[in-house]
C-alpha cells in the first residue's frame, strides 16, 4: 500500500484506465439499448409467426414473407452479432478482465470500474 500513496506512476495509470473504463460506459449502454429492442422484436415477431396458422401450410420462405416484421427483426439481429455487439455489450468488462490479467504479474488487480487493487506481497522464506 505504501508503494501506491507514494508512486505518481501508479496513481495516473488508475486515473486513466478508470477514465477509459469511465469513457466506454455511454456507448455500452446505448449497443444494450440496442440489443435489447432488437431481441425483444424478433422474440415478438416469432411468436407471432409462429402461432400463425397459415405457417404451417405455406413454405418456409413464404412464411417469411408473410411476416415481415419478423424477418426483418431476425435478419438485423444476426447482423449486429456479425457486427459484434456480443464484444461492445461486454467492452469494459473485457478491458478490466485483460488488466487483471497483466497486474497479476505485478501483485495487484482492479476492479470493474479500474479502480487498483494491491495485494499483498507474499513472504519469502
Amino acid at each position: 500500500y505504501a508503494l501506491y500513496t507514494s508512486s505518481p506512476d501508479l496513481k495516473a495509470f488508475e486515473r486513466r484506465l478508470t477514465e477509459y473504463i469511465a469513457c466506454l460506459q455511454p456507448a455500452t449502454g446505448r449497443w444494450r439499448m440496442i440489443l435489447i429492442v432488437v431481441s425483444v422484436c424478433t422474440a415478438t415477431g416469432a411468436w407471432n409467426w409462429l402461432i400463425d396458422p397459415e405457417t404451417q401450410k405455406v413454405s418456409f420462405f413464404t412464411s417469411l414473407w408473410n411476416h415481415p416484421f419478423f424477418t426483418i427483426s431476425c435478419i438485423t439481429l444476426i447482423g449486429l452479432f456479425f457486427a459484434g455487439i456480443h464484444k461492445r455489450v461486454v467492452a469494459p468488462s473485457i478491458i478490466a478482465a485483460r488488466c487483471r490479467t497483466v497486474l497479476a504479474e505485478y501483485n495487484m488487480s482492479c476492479d470493474d470500474t479500474g479502480k487498483l487493487i494491491l495485494k499483498p506481497r507474499p513472504h519469502v522464506q
